[in-house]
């Protein structure tokens, strides 16, 4: 992989399976993998959410909380590592993402029989595996099935909306309410199902992309570490890493310890928590359309740099707002605008800095990296403040690395192209 640079793009650089896609066709395929990232998100926040019934039954610290929450971080990330390059090698990306979805919902009823702070542990773990490879798959799909002009909203709609509206919206308010009915055990027997139809309907409904037409001399070798170490020399890589490195130690940080915050410091009854929290949910479902369409126009590094700055909001409402319920989900839903940016350093900046022979690869060094080093070290570093100077401290935490992350964003080298053909560039991929 050479440096990325500005000029005229080469013939058939341009050409993909989604010139033979119908738009109905791109229309359900993005739909579906966003359904289904929307369950696995479930699943994944289930814990989050129910974590006000589970810390007492099991006798959790606020260190055991972090860890429950970095384990399955640094099990999604390896998977993501390493299923992306599978399906890149392989070229069978839609049996890789049934076979993980029917896998991470099996791991769910896991999680609703734990007796211990280690058999919950491990169960995160294993459902960490079985998720981790399905956004780096479901984002390769739409690198090469979807119109370019649309990629950036696509791709926003496929990571953002399901994961949202479902993961952080209805997860919170209906797992609350369910284990208020019965228990926090049969809330995650609940969110297993949805899984095993979501499964049925990619196996049904999809078919499998077919392999990009590449040179020989531009195919995957298999020497995975070195192409890491050529991504990683180029600018918008390392960037879009270390912004996401923070910022999604921001949002796991955010979503460990939150609920309990609400509850215990703040004094909400977890049915006022759960509607609280599920205002970031919807927050994050609409800007899923807005940020991402609004970065296809005016560009992405606009957007990387001013919403990680927005996102102090949250954590500053969390600890001075004196008001009412309703006021302190509207600061949350305001400074969850940072949200938007997700599958832009995760999936856009790179499918945009390199060819799709790459995609999967560079998506799931991405992802992988956001996840292993910011999923798993900042709820680590963010319980062990709170047991060593109290629960507020996390939140000071929130607030650095959004600071941290709208400065290093300043660096990116714009590749949207509509933002390029207004200055008569162009971006050729790597």
């Amino acid at each position: 992989m050479s440096a990325p640079h500005t000029d005229t793009p080469q013939p058939g650089q341009l050409q993909g399976n989604w010139l033979t896609n119908s738009p109905a066709y791109q229309t359900l395929l993005v739909f579906l993998l966003a359904l289904n990232f929307g369950i696995v998100f479930f699943d994944r926040q289930a814990l989050n959410a129910l974590m006000p019934f589970v810390e007492p039954e099991l006798d959790l610290s606020q260190t055991q909380i972090g860890l429950l929450a970095s384990g399955l971080s640094f099990s999604w990330a390896i998977a993501a590592f390493f299923v992306g390059r599978l399906s890149d090698s392989l070229g069978k990306r839609k049996i890789l993402l049934v076979l993980s979805t029917v896998a991470f919902s099996l791991c769910s009823f896991l999680s609703g029989v734990a007796t211990s702070f280690l058999f919950l542990f491990a169960a995160r773990l294993l459902m960490g595996a079985a998720e981790g490879g399905v956004m780096p798959i479901s984002h390769a799909m739409v690198a090469s099935e979807v119109d370019p002009k649309r990629r950036g909203l696509a791709q926003g709609v496929a990571q953002n909306l399901g994961s949202n509206l479902l993961g952080s919206f209805l997860a919170p308010v209906v797992l609350v309410w369910f284990a208020t009915q019965y228990s926090w055990r049969e809330a995650f027997y609940l969110a297993a199902l949805p899984g095993l139809l979501s499964a049925a309907l990619i196996w049904f409904a999809l078919r499998e992309p077919a392999k990009a037409p590449v040179a020989e001399e531009a195919a995957p070798k298999g020497n995975y570490f070195a192409d890491v170490v050529s991504a990683m020399k180029i600018r918008n890589m390392w960037i879009s890493v270390v912004v996401g490195v923070l910022m999604v130690a921001h949002f796991v940080t955010t979503w460990a310890f939150m609920p309990l915050y609400l509850t215990e410091v703040k004094g909400y009854d977890p049915s006022t928590m759960s509607w609280i929290m599920g205002s970031l949910g919807i927050a994050a479902a609409i800007y899923s359309f807005t940020v991402a369409g609004i970065s296809d126009v005016i560009g992405r590094k606009p957007v990387m740099v001013a919403l990680p700055l927005l996102a102090v909001l949250g954590p500053l409402g969390a600890m001075y707002w004196e008001g009412g319920a309703f006021g302190l989900a509207a600061i949350f839903f305001v400074g969850w605008a940072v949200n938007g940016v997700f599958p832009i350093f995760m999936a856009t900046i790179p499918s945009e800095t390199f060819r799709p022979v790459h995609h999967a690869t560079v998506l799931g060094l991405a992802m992988g990296s956001c996840e292993v080093l910011g999923g798993v070290f900042g709820p680590i570093i963010g319980g062990a403040l709170n047991d060593a100077f109290g629960m507020d401290s996390f939140l000071w935490l929130l607030i650095g690395l959004s600071l941290v992350s709208g400065v290093i964003a300043l660096g990116l080298q714009e590749t949207a192209p509509a933002a390029l053909r207004r200055k008569g560039l162009t971006f050729r991929p790597v």
